[in-house]
């Protein structure tokens, strides 16, 4: 951060404690808000060849904005990740104004550019149930293949992250009747578990060669450590290739999957959110690839007319 100055890296710093405490965000995402913030700040040090003050920084002007991210957009950077970028360093400077006294139109008033945004693609139902059955063919070690049956089962069967079924214990087995997941930015939510999980987490216990103690991951790699989402991401790939499946075939397509499946058999979109641990019904709504039919469908059902 040698282009920033020091009144500035000072409150870049003090925003991100402000994150951090009051807001919960997560480490990742405290990471990737000072490295943008970081990017846009260097870059206005470069494009007016001094290093910018709290004063200087309170006089960028749309002119300044976009140069940054007419130059960003020219280094590669796509129009969603632009967007990201520009929201974070709006949030800063919004926070930075009503500190300083300042006004930030100029900054506040540019908009973000246009994208598509990428729709999740879920399995059908037929395919996620096959995905399962042939990466249990994928390992010549049987209590491998029950490991990685037993990570798709939950990710499927219970909507979890990958992150979050791996960072699961020994102390969460033999699984309960609900399963109290830490999820994103600290969020916690309570999760049903359904038979099918409980067995094939049973099942790969049973087989386990390493000990699994109530404080050692309940996943493990073929040496006994901590199971990273790598393996699972690999056998994945095999099965789709066996079954012609598209690349979109990802362990997160089974979250996806579980999440579409819900709706389609009539479950609420309120309470697919909160199994998901989605902060906004939006994300949840993108997440289900609902159709504008299937929205109104839903609608109408919790909103009958007199």
């Amino acid at each position: 951060m040698s282009l920033i100055s020091p009144a500035c890296r000072d409150a870049l710093e003090h925003w991100l404690q402000t994150r951090r405490a009051l807001e919960g965000a997560a480490e990742n995402t405290i990471t990737a808000y000072q490295g943008d913030v970081v990017e846009f700040l260097s870059f206005m040090t470069t494009h007016h060849g001094s290093t910018q003050g709290l004063a200087a920084i309170s006089r960028i002007s749309v002119q300044d904005m976009r140069a940054w991210m007419a130059r960003t957009r020219a280094g590669g950077v796509s129009a969603r990740s632009l967007a990201r970028k520009l929201s974070a360093v709006k949030s800063f400077y919004r926070w930075l104004a009503e500190r300083e006294g300042f006004e930030p139109t100029a900054v506040l008033s540019v908009r973000a550019p246009k994208f598509q945004k990428k729709l999740p693609r879920p399995l059908a139902e037929d395919a996620a149930r096959a995905m399962i059955e042939t990466v249990d063919l994928q390992s010549q070690e049987p209590w491998v293949a029950a490991r990685d049956v037993a990570v798709l089962t939950l990710l499927y069967g219970c909507g979890l992250r990958i992150s979050e079924a791996l960072a699961l214990t020994g102390s969460d087995v033999p699984l309960p009747g609900v399963l109290r997941i830490t999820g994103k930015g600290g969020k916690e939510r309570i999760v049903p578990v359904l038979a099918a999980a409980r067995d094939a987490v049973d099942g790969y216990v049973r087989l386990c060669p390493h000990a699994i103690t109530s404080e050692s991951p309940l996943f493990r790699g073929v040496r006994g450590g901590k199971l990273g989402p790598g393996p699972i991401q690999r056998v994945m790939a095999q099965a789709r290739m066996q079954l012609g499946l598209p690349a979109t075939a990802t362990p997160h397509a089974m979250r996806h999957s579980f999440a579409t499946h819900l709706l389609s058999a009539g479950g609420d979109l309120r309470a697919i959110q909160e199994l998901l641990g989605h902060a906004s019904l939006s994300t949840t709504q993108a997440y289900t690839a609902v159709d504008t039919a299937r929205l109104m469908e839903v609608y109408e059902r919790a909103h009958p007319k007199a």
